[in-house]
C-alpha cells in the first residue's frame, strides 16, 4: 500500500500530547502509528491490523524503525481487540476505508483498505466510544458527504466535532477531504467547533506554505517547488 496524502495530512494534524495512550485502528502499513511515535517521544501506541500482508509491512517497518519499543501491532480485526481491550486510550486515529457499494478489485488486501465491509462508520465510532478516555479525542479523515454523515451518526454515541479542516487540493477546486476530530467532554450546545481551511498545492506540485508547514517533518525532501517524497513507511 501506498503512502498517501491523507494518512500523513491526518497523522501530522492530529492532537497529540507528549505522554499519551494512542489507538490506531487499520494501520495499513504502519503509518500513522509511526507519525505518533516520532510525534510524541513518550506515547505507546497500539496499532491494529486485520490484512496478512499489510500486518507484515507494518511489523516491519516498525522494527526498523527508531520507535519500535512504543508501538505495539495486532493482527486482528479491530472489533475483536476492542471486545478484550481493558485499557483506554488519549487518542483514537484512523485513516478508514470508505467506500461503500463500489466496485472491488480482485486484490483482497486492496479492498479491505478501501471498502468499509470490515469497518464501518458505526464501528469506529462505537470502538470509540467504549476504549476513549473521558478527556479523550478520536481524528479520523473522510471525504466531504461521508464526513458529514460520520458526524450526524457520532451524536448518538455522544461525540462532538472540537476541529475540523477542509482540505482542498487547489485553490480553485472544491473541498475532497475533512479532517475531524471528535470528544464526549462537551455537548454539541457548549461547544464551538474550531474550522479551518486547508489547501495542498496552489498549482501541480507547487505546495502551499501552509501545507509544507504541516507536513514537513515527515518528508525527506519537501519545498514549494519539489513534488515530496515521503519516507518508505
Amino acid at each position: 500500500m501506498k503512502v498517501g496524502t491523507d494518512g500523513i495530512l491526518l497523522g501530522a494534524w492530529a492532537n497529540v500530547s507528549e505522554n499519551a495512550q494512542i489507538l490506531d485502528i487499520g494501520t495499513g502499513t504502519g503509518l500513522l502509528a509511526l507519525m505518533m511515535a516520532q510525534r510524541s517521544p513518550l506515547s505507546n501506541i497500539d496499532a491494529v491490523e486485520i490484512d496478512d500482508d499489510a500486518y507484515g509491512q507494518a511489523r516491519e517497518n516498525i522494527e526498523n524503525s527508531p520507535w519500535g519499543d512504543r508501538i505495539n501491532i495486532f493482527h486482528t480485526p479491530i472489533q475483536d481487540f476492542a471486545n478484550s481491550c481493558s485499557k483506554q486510550y488519549d487518542l483514537i486515529i484512523s485513516n478508514p476505508p470508505f467506500f461503500e457499494k463500489a466496485s472491488k478489485s480482485s486484490q483482497k488486501s486492496r479492498n479491505l483498505a478501501r471498502h468499509s465491509d470490515s469497518l464501518s462508520q458505526t464501528d469506529i465510532l462505537q470502538i470509540a466510544s467504549q476504549l476513549l478516555k473521558p478527556t479523550g479525542h478520536l481524528a479520523v479523515i473522510y471525504p466531504t458527504d461521508l464526513a458529514d454523515n460520520f458526524l450526524n451518526k457520532a451524536k448518538g454515541f455522544h461525540l462532538f466535532c472540537d476541529r475540523k479542516v477542509n482540505v482542498k487540493p487547489t485553490p480553485k477546486t472544491i473541498i475532497k477531504r475533512i479532517l475531524l476530530e471528535l470528544s464526549s467532554t462537551l455537548s454539541s450546545t457548549q461547544r464551538q467547533t474550531q474550522e479551518a481551511i486547508l489547501i495542498v498545492e496552489e498549482r501541480k506540485h507547487i505546495y502551499t506554505k501552509e501545507y509544507i508547514n504541516l507536513v514537513q517533518d515527515f518528508y525527506l525532501n519537501l519545498s514549494v517547488v519539489s513534488t515530496p517524497r515521503p519516507l518508505n513507511n
